[in-house]
């Protein structure tokens, strides 16, 4: 028993280190995209701050999510692993940075008078002051003015947030009763930010074709991820710079088939095409490449 649990300690362990080795190379390939994304979180949120110095609160509009929902609500390592954390959160935040881009277009080409209370004639939240120096624009008073911004309407935030995830988790998830979970939670919220008040219906609406087209475009844009349910290892990895300029293409084809260079392990490797079936299935499709 105990040479048992001495030998899985040591698989654990070996697991592990491959694991975070595996991660970290591919973090030191990814970095600057991963650096970008999250840099134009913080832009995100300053366009936002900013929008709301110029936001001027008027008569709410009509809406037909306002008149049929009434204000009843307020605002509130596994073994099967089978995709590179790394590459994987690349693509969410290219899909994040697009759709956010996106709708810091359309919420500075026009200024819609916000529908929540503290967005409203004779709130104080309603406009802000002129600002009193750079750092008040650029510290963009988290969470604060997150909470309480006005004027980023067109179009929802929160939704490209959830719309996004979903769709990672649509075409990476394995659990299908967590997929139909989730969109079900998607419809839910989509309901329930209209009828807080926090966004226009049209906010919402346009939110969910803009986000699933964004998506839909930029993954076709990347390589598909390298299949990794035969195990883990360096053959699995995706080929970096520095692999490339010592290996011939011969070999490269042969790591990327999954095939070693001993002619009695010349066996087809099976590959995924960026995604799985529900329960551990995987789709056989040739052709993994680098995600990145």
């Amino acid at each position: 028993m105990t040479f048992y649990i001495g030998r899985e300690s040591s698989k654990l362990w070996k697991r592990i280190c491959a694991e975070t080795t595996t991660e970290l190379n591919l973090l030191a390939e990814n970095w600057k995209y991963l650096l970008a994304g999250v840099v134009c979180q913080y832009i995100h949120g300053l366009a936002a701050r900013g929008v709301h110095y110029i936001h001027r609160p008027g008569p709410t509009l009509q809406d037909v999510g306002f008149m049929l929902l009434p204000w009843t609500f307020h605002p509130f390592i596994f073994k099967s692993k089978k995709i590179y954390t790394v590459i994987v959160w690349c693509r969410v935040l290219a899909f994040l940075v697009a759709s956010q881009f996106l709708r810091i277009i359309t919420f500075y080409s026009t200024q819609l008078p916000g529908p929540n209370y503290h967005c409203r004639e004779g709130s104080k939240l309603a406009r802000l002051p002129p600002p009193k120096s750079v750092l008040e624009v650029l510290l963009i008073n988290f969470p604060r003015g997150v909470i309480y911004g006005c004027g980023d309407l067109i179009f929802s935030s929160h939704m490209i947030f959830t719309l996004v995830f979903v769709r990672t988790y649509q075409k990476y998830g394995t659990r299908r009763s967590i997929k139909q979970l989730s969109w079900l939670l998607a419809i839910i919220q989509s309901f329930l930010i209209v009828a807080s008040r926090k966004h226009y219906t049209v906010d919402v609406v346009v939110a969910w074709y803009t986000v699933n087209f964004v998506v839909f475009f930029i993954d076709k844009k990347f390589a598909e991820l390298p299949d990794r349910s035969n195990g883990i290892g360096s053959l699995l990895l995706p080929v970096t710079n520095k692999e490339k300029d010592g290996r011939t293409k011969e070999e490269t084809h042969k790591l990327l088939n999954g095939n070693s260079g001993d002619p009695a392990d010349w066996r087809q490797r099976t590959q995924v095409n960026g995604k799985n079936l529900e329960d551990g299935n995987t789709v056989h499709v040739d052709g993994a490449m680098n995600g990145a």
